[in-house]
């Protein structure tokens, strides 16, 4: 008769259902709510950079320009930050690592974008504001996405 230990051990789970496997185990670990709080505090770090690359950059350029300028800056910043403290990673190779990541900020890019010329173009919303708003709703995306993929 086997014991509990002799069980077979479940299959590993595969594509879309191992991301949503990842995904559940990193929300019950207390030690990943201590990760987000880091990001967080790089976000906040990486916020400021992006608005205030922002402010400098709109009064020259049209604002969908600047902001793309503002994120790449805020987004090299926070990758370092984020590779160093947040996610604490001493292996893999960095420059993969970094086209994760950005691969990542391209998409939270994408929804700032969108975010913001809806608030900007569609409810008259200033500039600023908009993309403080915009940069927020896209921040648990940037989150899971680096957790779950570019750093781990």
């Amino acid at each position: 008769m086997r014991g509990m230990d002799d069980a077979p051990a479940a299959p590993a789970p595969v594509g879309a259902r191992a991301h949503y496997h990842r995904l559940h185990v990193a929300v019950r670990r207390p030690a990943n709510w201590f990760e987000l709080v880091r990001f967080c505090v790089v976000g906040a770090s990486g916020y400021l950079v992006n608005l205030g690359v922002f402010v400098i950059a709109d009064r020259p350029l049209p604002y969908p320009i600047a902001f793309v300028i503002a994120f790449g800056v805020a987004a090299s910043s926070n990758f370092v930050l984020n590779r160093w403290w947040t996610f604490r990673v001493n292996h893999g190779v960095p420059h993969h690592q970094y086209a994760r990541f950005l691969t990542v900020s391209g998409l939270a890019l994408a929804i700032d974008l969108v975010v913001l010329t809806a608030l900007v173009e569609g409810f008259g919303v200033g500039a600023l504001p908009a993309a403080a708003v915009a940069i927020l709703i896209a921040t648990p995306v940037s989150f899971l996405g680096n957790k779950i993929w570019s750093f781990r």
